[in-house]
């Protein structure tokens, strides 16, 4: 699977208007909802943020993957979120995270989304990859960096 099959371009922001991590999943589920009609905002954010109650779903490195199931899409949807700071959220390393990639699921969800889960941790995981992200001035570049990965070739 690509990672383009899961984003459009509006959901790939490059942002400064975050200040928190509570904020930076507020507006991810707003690209989110925006990006799917039958997806609402608040639904979305709860999910997320009962994920996040199970624990940070930040992986160091300055990145994290806010991840859940909601009902009402068959296949899983991203958004893309880069903070020109980052914010404090509960990373293993303690670093601030700049780099925030939402991953919604069916509720019925098989193991798919494990495997993107996995692809994108991966992914994440190589610094030159963080740094292209991160020099990417804008939001076409940065979802022109992201919609090349391929989850299947990462394996």
């Amino acid at each position: 699977m690509n990672i383009s099959d899961l984003l459009t371009p509006a959901s790939v922001v490059c942002s400064d208007e975050v200040s928190s991590k509570k904020r930076a999943l507020e507006m991810l589920s707003e690209m989110l909802a925006a990006s799917r009609s039958e997806l609402a905002a608040g639904d979305i954010f709860n999910s997320l943020l009962s994920r996040e109650r199970l624990g940070s779903t930040g992986l160091g490195h300055g990145v994290a993957i806010p991840h859940g199931r909601v009902p009402g899409i068959d296949t899983a949807v991203a958004a893309m979120l880069k903070l020109s700071r980052g914010v404090d959220y509960d990373a293993p390393d303690h670093e601030p995270v700049d780099i925030l990639f939402a991953l919604l699921v069916p509720q019925e969800s098989t193991d798919e989304h494990l495997q993107i889960l996995a692809a994108l941790a991966r992914r994440f995981a190589d610094p030159s990859t963080l740094a292209r992200l991160r020099v990417s001035e804008d939001s076409e570049a940065l979802f022109a960096e992201v919609s090349q990965w391929n989850t299947d070739a990462d394996q």
